[in-house]
């Protein structure tokens, strides 16, 4: 399954569909990660990644339901071959997890089946998404070309070859229902016109990971933005610094202009011409980098936030966004809220009362959450967010799936404004945010004695990581009250995070000299 990441080192005896899929981005990246285990700290998965991880095994788990009796290769690369092939030479049905191994290259599909009439094999793929248009085409198509190029080199017979995904439009009732949780869609063609491309592909995988040297490959990231890098990227590319062209606002959707860069050997920001061009946005994120003095529009700030009514609610969510639906009314992926930290401004001396709610077992959280907030939010004052767009929509959800509160939501979501846009806007920037406008960007610099480094838990992620391993986790108690408490910090640093700025730029005064653009 294309999404199931694991955490083990790339094997240095074949070429996995996880290496060749990586070669396909990158391919130093996937020579290092071969022939550098030593690089094992660059290849580390994210806490988001650990969850899709997570995540797609339990997707795997229920697609093969729908396969009654299938037998499961236990064994690993070469005893998994050999298993695999005893059971398609005795054309037993259903097998799952099927290994396959040709010259270098190794495969582990998720589903092979056996059609007696047509005596073929179908290939099926499981992919914890709500649809195809969800994932990389590029990936999941290249991903079943390279097991079919396998499987077919090894003198078998294959039929369809099919995907099997989320259905989004499914709403989980009392119990979960496999045939309408799943969509399988017949990718036959699709891989069919791309296997003869894909071999070749292999072929070069093969010679370059196997048969080069690491300085006869050049990591082509770096004419991608920072987001696009792959895992070995600062190793790559060590003449390129933390904080660089690669880190212009939006430059990823640039690609011209960052290789008009890129070729020129323009990496640190302090190197870009004066007269090169960019957006509006890149100008002044390289004007105050160049000059260390912020723009800042006192007047706009001003404006933005004297329309402000108190009293002030400070709100963030915390969600988990599970696969399968949890609990009854859920769409797969659907966030569920299962946290919030509310803090209150009632009057402009600015002091600040914290509420906040975690649920903590095995239930839908919406009813409790509704509740709480209808008790602590009155029906004046604004509701105050960053990145509104967020908090509203889980609102907007929460309505759908409660409507005898959909007044009071809505009531919520009218009357909800984003702090973010202040830097969004533009009216202020400052070359430490790096031309980001997230909250630990924008904390640090304007409220420095404010911090996220201290915590046990420093991003929304692993929050909701944790969440669910304290619900459905095998936890002693004092686990669980440990995870109970780094969550109330996490959410009730965010809300406080957004009253700090917002009590930082309450009391600016005189306005920096503004930058000319």
């Amino acid at each position: 399954m294309s999404i199931g990441l694991t955490n083990k080192m790339y094997s240095p005896d074949f070429i996995d569909k996880t290496t060749y899929l990586a070669y396909c981005q990158c391919p130093k990246n996937a020579w290092l990660k071969v022939n550098k285990p030593e690089l094992h700290g660059l290849f580390e998965l994210s806490e988001f990644e650990k969850g899709l991880s997570i995540m797609g095994h339990e997707v795997e788990m229920m697609a093969q339901k729908m396969f009654p009796d299938g037998v499961l290769m236990k064994s690993f690369e070469k005893d998994a071959a050999e298993m695999t092939r005893q059971h398609i030479d005795h054309k037993t049905p259903i097998l799952f997890q099927p290994t396959f191994v040709f010259e270098d290259f190794l495969a582990r599909s998720d589903i092979l089946t056996y059609d007696a009439m047509n005596d073929q094999w179908n290939l099926y793929e499981i992919k914890a998404s709500n649809s195809l248009k969800d994932t990389n085409a590029v990936d999941f198509i290249e991903d079943a070309c390279f097991q079919a190029v396998i499987i077919r080199n090894l003198g078998i017979k294959l039929g369809k070859i099919l995907i099997i995904h989320l259905n989004k439009e499914y709403v989980r009732g009392d119990e979960l229902d496999i045939k309408q949780l799943f969509i399988t869609e017949d990718i036959t063609d699709q891989v069919g016109e791309r296997e003869q491309e894909t071999w070749k592909k292999m072929n070069q995988a093969k010679k370059d990971i196997f048969g080069k040297s690491e300085q006869e490959l050049v990591c082509e990231c770096i004419y991608t933005g920072r987001s696009a890098h792959c895992t070995t990227f600062i190793y790559s590319h060590p003449e390129v610094p933390a904080y660089s062209v690669h880190d212009l606002a939006r430059i990823g959707s640039s690609k011209k202009t960052l290789r008009l860069l890129i070729d020129d050997c323009i990496y640190d920001l302090k190197d870009i011409p004066p007269d090169f061009h960019l957006t509006e946005i890149q100008s002044n994120q390289l004007a105050v980098y160049k000059t260390k003095k912020p723009i800042i529009d006192l007047g706009a700030i001003k404006k933005e936030l004297k329309d402000l009514q108190y009293p002030l609610y400070f709100l963030d969510y915390e969600t988990y966004a599970s696969a399968i639906p949890l609990f009854k009314g859920f769409h797969p992926f659907q966030h569920i809220p299962f946290q919030f930290s509310l803090h209150v401004v009632n009057d402009p001396t600015g002091e600040t009362d914290n509420f906040e709610y975690l649920h903590q077992d095995n239930s839908d959280p919406s009813d409790m959450i509704i509740g709480e907030l209808r008790s602590l939010i009155g029906p004046k004052g604004s509701i105050i967010a960053w990145n509104k767009s967020f908090e509203q929509s889980i609102n907007t959800q929460l309505a759908e799936r409660n409507p005898k509160h959909k007044a009071f939501l809505d009531d919520i979501n009218s009357r909800m404004y984003d702090l973010m846009d202040i830097f969004k806007k533009q009216f202020y920037v400052h070359s430490d945010f790096q031309g980001k406008t997230s909250i630990k960007k924008i904390l640090p610099v304007l409220v420095p004695e404010s911090s996220y480094k201290g915590l046990e838990i420093r991003e929304g992620a692993t929050a909701s990581q944790k969440w669910y391993e304290m619900i459905f986790g095998d936890l002693v108690p004092t686990e669980k009250e440990k995870i109970q408490k780094d969550l109330m910090d996490y959410c009730g640093q965010d809300t406080y995070a957004m009253y700090a700025i917002w009590k930082f730029l309450m009391g600016m005064g005189v306005p920096s000299e503004k930058i000319s653009k």
